[in-house]
């Protein structure tokens, strides 16, 4: 019997064993790949519903809760980790020290693929979708020796890296989108997962002259969690990651014939307290955007939970916005030069 990898619409990747040819090997492990994002989506607090075809340019993917409403990940999910995340997902707390806040973190892109999955800031609702440039869809690239994103990627809910706003330390100006994450725990998340996050630091990449934060995290479930607390516990029990994280983001472009981004404080990461305050600083330009107190630079800002939101709309009105889209359907095929090296 050999192995069959695939990956399944939403990131997850899975192992089915079978002696079959590979044709039906595959539909074998897309019947697996089914069954077990179901399972998953059943498990999380937030779920999600897939529109249009993977792959495509058509292709949605919009959350819900457990109730079966539909929220946008951007504005309704919170940033800061309530107490009893509803009945069937409590917080969880370190067992180092109860006092540590814990953030929501919305996975975008799973470790080891390549497709650019964002949240859609400028569309209702704020679907994850896959980025397109020229009219392609957007893969990032593999730089040798890394394979597509080397953590699950992701962004906070609920923060804003405000265009209208300059940073002090870096003289740049927000990216107009959410906080980045970099979840570095074992597990391969799936796209849409929303996961109970520890910050550890935070690194100043300035992205095409623009303030692009992205802030370094564990997956509170890891079994490392516990030790992992500081950049410096990185450092120290896992030689290299940082190191990689920084080469990954400096030279991600390159393939695509831009030059190396450039990072403020020289390349080096923040300590946990900065990371907080640059969250702190984020969710208040956020809050500021959702009640209408600044321009909103064509971001979509409809919500169902925010109370003192200008944008608020109802349920139904957030139902509409997800009926209106296609419905869902088979993938397309993935270009075979996405697995291709590059070395510069």
């Amino acid at each position: 019997m050999r192995p069959v990898m695939f990956r399944s619409s939403v990131g997850c990747l899975l192992t089915v064993f079978s002696s079959f040819p590979a044709s039906r090997s595959r539909v074998v492990a897309q019947a697996a790949a089914v069954r077990y994002l179901y399972y998953l989506r059943k498990k999380m607090h937030y779920q999600t519903e897939q529109r249009g075809q993977p792959n495509s340019p058509d292709y949605r993917l919009y959350f819900k809760t457990s109730e079966g409403k539909y929220i946008s990940p951007f504005h309704d999910i919170p940033l800061i980790v309530e107490t009893e995340q509803g009945s069937d997902v409590p917080a969880k707390k370190p067992r180092n020290n109860e006092s540590e806040v814990l953030y929501n973190m919305v996975v975008e892109v799973p470790r080891w693929s390549n497709a650019k999955m964002e949240i859609a800031t400028k569309e209702p609702l704020n679907p994850i979708k896959q980025d397109v440039k020229k009219g392609k869809l957007r893969y990032v690239a593999n730089v040798f020796p890394h394979k597509g994103y080397i953590w699950n990627y992701g962004a906070l809910p609920q923060t804003w890296e405000d265009p209208n706003h300059k940073d002090k330390d870096t003289d740049c100006c927000g990216d107009n989108d959410p906080v980045d994450v970099c979840d570095i725990g074992a597990q391969v998340c799936c796209s849409g997962q929303v996961i109970q996050v520890k910050v550890l630091g935070i690194l100043a990449l300035i992205d095409e002259e623009e303030m692009d934060w992205k802030v370094i995290a564990i997956n509170t479930q890891d079994p490392d969690a516990k030790d992992l607390n500081s950049i410096e516990d990185i450092r120290k029990n896992r030689p290299g990651h940082l190191e990689a994280t920084v080469d990954w983001f400096r030279k991600y472009k390159i393939p695509d014939g831009k030059p190396e981004n450039k990072f403020g404080f020289d390349g080096q990461f923040k300590d946990k307290d900065f990371a907080v305050e640059i969250i702190k600083s984020t969710h208040e330009h956020w809050r500021a955007l959702v009640q209408k107190q600044t321009t909103t630079r064509g971001i979509e800002c409809k919500n169902t939970s925010c109370t003192d939101s200008y944008f608020k709309c109802t349920a139904d009105e957030a139902s509409d916005v997800v009926q209106s889209a296609p419905i869902f359907g088979s993938a397309h095929c993935v270009p075979p030069e996405v697995d291709k090296w590059h070395f510069v």
